[in-house]
C-alpha cells in the first residue's frame, strides 16, 4: 500500500463530518502565503479551482487535498497531518465561525516511506482523471 503524503487527526475528522453536514462536499488546499500562512484551507467542493500550480496529494476523511506546486517543492518530503485547534484563524476557510482552526503537523518520511509514495498529479491533471471515473 503506498504511503499516503497526508493524513487527518480524529478532531479533524470530526470537525470535517460538522462541515460537511453544513456545506456538502468539501475540499482542502493549502497555499504558501495570504491570510493564516501556510495553513490549510476548507472550502465546499468545487469553490477553490485548481489548476496546473497545484498538486493534488491524496484525500483526508473523504475531501481531497491540494497544495500550491510551489509549496510542495518545499514539502515533498513530509507527511502531512491535518489538526485543529481552539481559535479563530484569520482565513476564509469554512471551520472558522465554528471558533477552530485547520493546521498542519508534519514530519519528514522515513526512507522505506520514501520508496512507496502515494502519486500526486497536478490540479488539471486530477481534475480530468475525476472526471473520467
Amino acid at each position: 500500500m503506498p504511503t499516503p503524503r497526508v493524513l487527518a487527526t480524529p478532531a479533524a475528522e470530526a470537525t470535517i463530518d460538522l462541515l460537511r453536514e453544513q456545506h456538502g462536499p468539501l475540499m482542502f488546499h493549502q497555499s504558501g502565503g495570504c491570510c493564516d500562512g501556510s495553513s490549510p484551507m476548507c472550502f465546499a467542493k468545487g469553490e477553490f479551482r485548481v489548476g496546473s500550480s497545484d498538486v493534488w496529494l491524496g484525500q483526508i476523511h473523504g475531501c481531497d487535498f491540494f497544495m500550491s506546486a510551489a509549496q510542495f517543492e518545499y514539502w515533498q518530503h513530509t507527511q502531512l497531518m491535518v489538526d485543529v485547534t481552539k481559535g479563530r484563524g484569520a482565513s476564509f476557510s469554512l471551520e472558522i465561525p465554528l471558533g477552530v482552526r485547520f493546521l498542519i503537523r508534519s514530519r519528514l518520511f522515513t526512507e522505506e516511506e520514501s520508496r512507496s509514495m502515494a502519486p500526486v498529479y497536478d490540479g488539471e491533471e486530477y481534475v480530468g482523471r475525476s472526471a473520467e471515473a
